[in-house]
């Protein structure tokens, strides 16, 4: 009868380990996606920001050399195209606003989507773009950008 008993405990408490391992692991992993997601948060603003300073530096540290960057007229750019773009293009920004951003984060891949308003220039006159964004970052070190998709809203 004991030991039954002494079977059973060592069971329960083998059970209890193992349900204790799975909840921290799941905690560490909850832990890690909400620092990824932080990071890639970071990341979209520091971009912008720096597209709107024109800081080439920036620009080519947080996106990377297989870049992909999408407009929303279906024009497509390279990253120094991209970067070129920015620095010496037609359109100067003076702001940019990211709304209803949602970021998904699965291993070194982060998918953000948002609403992107600027304001600036083009060729001078004034100008405002609202347009819908899907950015795909990679985590290279840090997080960078490899991919960007714009549509029309």
């Amino acid at each position: 009868m004991i030991a039954m008993k002494l079977r059973f405990l060592s069971k329960v408490a083998r059970g209890l380990t193992l349900i204790t391992l799975l909840g921290l692991t799941s905690f560490i992993s909850a832990q890690n996606r909400n620092k990824n997601v932080t990071e890639i948060e970071k990341a979209v603003t520091e971009l912008y920001g720096a597209m709107v300073d024109k800081e080439k530096e920036v620009l080519e540290q947080l996106t990377s050399e297989n870049l992909s960057y999408g407009h929303s007229s279906g024009a497509l750019e390279n990253k120094s195209e991209y970067v070129n773009g920015v620095l010496n293009g037609a359109f100067q920004f003076s702001s940019i606003t990211q709304k209803e951003q949602t970021v998904a984060v699965t291993g070194n891949v982060g998918v953000v989507r948002h609403i992107f308003e600027a304001q600036g220039n083009n060729n001078g006159k004034p100008a405002e773009v609202r347009i819908g964004c899907l950015l795909v970052f990679k985590k290279e070190g840090r997080w960078k950008l490899l991919a960007r998709q714009a549509y029309k809203l």
